[in-house]
């Protein structure tokens, strides 16, 4: 009767180890190829976008003005544009005023548009479709062609709301809705909310789109009616999908230019509804005083960074 002996220590060692120093290469080497592919793609946004920020960031330690644009040389001043910012009250009025707008832009947007997704997931084909169709129209004009229209509603010449009110028995022929802030803001807002709607409802229906159907028909088969369905199991589905895009408007919203420059030349008073974006313009282009306008860009840029990073390391942690 034979027996199987086993093999001696070294000629374990001897089989095994190839195999091991086959394994090991591959392993190291399956970083490689991902970042040898997205590369090109850093080098690019670092090029375009590290300039730029590089030039402010240099610009708001000086005293750079108008005679600096035709080649007069700058005055370093360190920190003092910052200085004198932090100082300036009317900064924190206009940073106050440009967070509130900003979360009640970003919130309304992925409420509204969050019910709007719901709506496309219950209507038939044909409904979805034409309500579609009709965002994406609405997300594809561009932002001055949707402002012209918007401006020709409030006008106060010959505006189609102060027309409509009139109609209605309100005496509001020739009132200015842009020269009070309060409806200044409130229209701004409606605007910006009308305009990011698309792009947030699209978001989430594709979102909703890839909650398993089998689970909710579960969920009805244990007596969950339709609002616990979507509290307790649609909507932690599509948390990340909420979270990326409620990150993005806060993003936008902060930095909203065009529109409030638009209302602001069609009436409004600049001083009384200047956001970050507008004052940035109104230090540089306005007042010739591009330090300052880089410092209250970095400013931007730091509270940009700010809220990106820590929403994005409270999305991480939940997924860990």
């Amino acid at each position: 009767m034979s027996t199987n002996a086993p093999a001696p220590p070294q000629a374990r060692q001897r089989v095994e180890t190839p195999a091991a120093q086959l394994k090991t290469p591959r392993k190291k080497r399956t970083w490689v190829a991902p970042v040898l592919l997205i590369l090109p793609s850093i080098v690019v946004l670092m090029a375009a976008l590290g300039y730029p920020i590089g030039w402010q960031f240099i610009t708001s330690f000086k005293k750079f003005g108008l005679l600096q644009q035709f080649g007069a040389a700058p005055e370093w001043v360190g920190f003092a544009n910052y200085i004198a910012l932090l100082q300036d009250p009317y900064l924190w009025v206009v940073l106050g005023r440009s967070l509130l707008f900003c979360l009640i832009c970003a919130f309304s947007t992925v409420a509204i548009g969050g019910g709007l997704a719901m709506l496309m997931k219950r209507v038939g084909t044909a409904a979805r479709l034409i309500l579609q169709i009709a965002m994406l129209l609405a997300w594809s004009m561009p932002v001055v062609a949707t402002m012209t229209v918007w401006i020709w509603l409030v006008d106060w010449r010959r505006g189609v709301l102060n027309w409509v009110l009139d109609k209605f028995g309100a005496d509001s022929i020739g009132h200015n809705w842009l020269a009070s802030p309060v409806t200044f803001f409130a229209i701004a807002v409606v605007i910006v909310v009308w305009m990011s709607v698309p792009f947030v409802a699209l978001s989430i229906y594709a979102g909703l789109t890839q909650v398993s159907a089998e689970v909710l028909e579960a969920a009805e088969m244990d007596g969950a009616t339709g609002w616990q369905r979507t509290r307790l199991i649609v909507m932690p589905l599509i948390a990340p999908v909420l979270s990326i895009v409620l990150l993005l408007q806060l993003i936008w919203d902060l930095r909203v230019f065009t529109q409030i420059k638009l209302l602001q030349e069609a009436g409004g008073t600049a001083s009384e509804t200047n956001m970050l974006g507008t004052y940035i313009y109104q230090l540089g282009v306005g007042s010739g005083d591009f330090g300052t306008a880089s410092a209250v860009s970095i400013l931007m840029l730091i509270i940009t960074v700010a809220i990106s990073w820590y929403y994005v390391r409270s999305l991480m942690k939940e997924e860990n």
